[in-house]
């Protein structure tokens, strides 16, 4: 179907091409608002995969991709969480299995080149999208608009700008809105392995002093692996030979699902967090790596943002069936009013289980084995947990 003509002022101009941006652009599409993507081809060579939540999910249904992805990822039915700190207070081993909730899976994981490459041939096809392939190059915010001016393409001006563009964004930084940020003394080692032994959709994340050694299902027996460090214990494993490596990893979970065999290129990302000062500027709004950015703990950063999308566009639909201005004040103040809490809690409670991995004080370990020791115990709070990492304040109706 031909694309209809770009108005001289489009309703929404989105800036950034990554998961959230793409995702952003289609909902807003898709509700009928006018919309420009400006962003680059994405390269499909990211071999990190990304945990999705059942809320996350059915966002992805709702534009229309989810259907032709379900097959290349894998079911996430159970969560086990091991304590391998080998100190004196050390919690037992804790599950949480989705059967609880009456529900077949939490989620599903998949491989992020899988999820940008069917976004970017859906935001083509999309008839209420312009897709301008460039980077955005300046910026300026005024009363009635926001021209955003591309590097090799005409200027788009747009009633709202949505910042999708990462945690160095300049539509942010045009708005001189602050952020706070600090760092990790952690490197995350990131890689997918074949194994022996099925991993039956089961996810485990084992705590050890250095952070978090993650293994998550992918199709058939494969996992994806995060292994947070010290910048010093990621060096070493960055220099060790492929079948080293892989032999290495497997003593570090145990041999659960059998001997590795390292199937994808091995990255690795110092450890860091940001937050804005703002959600929100002049006739703009902050959602995904532009707004909040943590420790890859939990699986909570994509399904952040994709709430941060959610919220954005019930906002705006709401303004248009009011007849409000979609850029004014008092709709962009109501999309942060409905973040802040959320964006918060997810982020205090990343750091706090992440340093308490890390600090050898020994009242701080105590609580961090007390609450897993719980949760492992009383089914009841074992299952608000299980709610509340999926969806805020049971945002989720469960069983």
């Amino acid at each position: 179907m031909p694309k209809s003509k770009k108005p001289d002022i489009q309703d929404i101009v989105v800036v950034g091409g990554g998961l959230s941006g793409r995702i952003a652009a289609l909902k807003l599409a898709q509700l009928g608002f006018s919309v420009s993507l400006v962003a680059p081809v994405s390269g499909h060579s990211d071999g990190r995969t990304t945990a999705l939540w059942q809320k996350s999910i059915s966002l992805l249904e709702d534009i229309g991709v989810w259907d032709e992805l379900v097959e290349d990822s894998a079911r996430l039915k159970k969560m086990r969480m091991i304590d391998d700190t080998d100190r004196l207070f050390r919690a037992p081993e804790v599950v949480f299995d989705s059967s609880e909730l009456g529900l077949e899976e939490f989620g599903f994981n998949i491989l992020n080149s899988k999820l940008n490459k069917k976004l970017q041939e859906k935001c083509d096809a999309e008839a209420g999208l312009t897709c301008v392939t460039d980077s955005a190059g300046s910026v300026t915010y005024s009363d009635d608009f926001v021209e955003v001016c591309p590097g090799s393409d005409k200027p788009v001006r747009a009633r709202l700008a949505v910042a999708a563009d990462g945690r160095q964004s300049l539509l942010r930084q045009a708005a001189d809105i602050e952020v706070k940020s600090w760092s990790y003394p952690q490197v995350a080692v990131v890689l997918n392995v074949e194994h022996r032994l099925p991993h039956a959709d089961i996810s485990t994340e084992f705590h050890t002093q250095t952070g978090p050694f993650t293994l998550v299902p992918l199709p058939g027996r494969m996992c994806s692996i995060v292994c947070v460090e010290t910048e010093e214990g990621a060096n070493h494993l960055l220099s060790m030979p492929p079948a080293e490596l892989a032999r290495e990893l497997e003593r570090r979970a145990h041999s659960i699902v059998g001997t590795f065999e390292i199937v994808s290129d091995v990255q690795h990302f110092p450890l860091s967090g940001l937050n804005a000062r703002s959600l929100i500027g002049q006739r703009l709004a902050l959602i995904g790596e532009t707004a909040h950015v943590f420790p890859p703990i939990g699986a909570q950063g994509l399904n952040l943002s994709l709430r941060d999308i959610d919220d954005l566009a019930s906002t705006l639909q709401s303004a248009r069936i009011r007849g409000s201005d979609i850029g004014g004040v008092a709709v962009l103040q109501s999309y942060e009013d409905r973040r802040r809490s959320d964006i918060a809690s997810r982020t205090n409670a990343v750091d706090a289980l992440n340093r308490s991995l890390l600090t050898s004080f020994l009242p701080a370990q105590i609580v961090r084995s007390a609450g897993m020791y719980m949760a492992g115990r009383i089914g009841p709070l074992r299952r608000l947990l299980m709610r509340e990492g999926m969806a805020p304040r049971l945002g989720l109706r469960l069983p």
